[in-house]
């Protein structure tokens, strides 16, 4: 019966979805190659620093900070006061529920949900960090070495985005610093 009653509406009123805007074009060549090749060099260096410290430095949530800001370097969440104090503020943020509550998901969660409201309050914003948070909960870190590399990370990152963003193919970066 609800068969027949969900086929004589979709019959009778023959509802649309109507999509408003298009997609933002694609940026040039020149601008996707550049991005692409900040992006390789500035994830690896994270991984040669991390060799040379033999400690992890690229996390996931840094491979999505560095698409924010090699490929969309005008976004406010790609400014170095959000990538740096997003992270950096998620980061705590993690920890402290690590200590408060434990390591667990439902911690993590927790961290995940905090960590976009203290970035709200810093006005830092910045999506990826608040999976940092998130992994500080699952992995238990050490504290200050899991917040000073992943300074480190993210200073390296801006100054990739610094150094791509004066190549002229793309829009310069940083749109502002703090």
């Amino acid at each position: 019966m609800v068969d027949t009653q969900l086929s004589s509406i979709t019959k009778t009123s023959r509802v649309r979805v109507q999509l408003h805007g298009k997609a933002p074009a694609r940026n040039p060549a020149a601008a996707i190659g550049v991005a692409t090749a900040a992006g390789v060099v500035g994830l690896t260096l994270l991984v040669v620093i991390g060799e040379i410290l033999n400690q992890p430095v690229l996390i996931p949530p840094l491979a999505a900070s560095a698409a924010l800001v090699f490929a969309a370097p005008t976004l406010p969440l790609a400014q170095p006061r959000s990538v740096i104090g997003g992270q950096l503020i998620s980061g705590a943020v993690g920890l402290i529920c690590l200590a408060a509550i434990g390591n667990s998901l439902w911690s993590a969660g927790v961290a995940g949900g905090l960590a976009i409201g203290a970035m709200a309050l810093a006005r830092a914003p910045h999506s990826p960090a608040a999976a940092t948070a998130v992994i500080a909960v699952l992995t238990e870190p050490p504290a200050m070495s899991f917040l000073a590399l992943l300074a480190l990370a993210t200073l390296v990152l801006v100054a990739v985005g610094i150094a791509a963003g004066r190549m002229g193919k793309t829009a310069r970066y940083p749109a502002y610093w703090w």
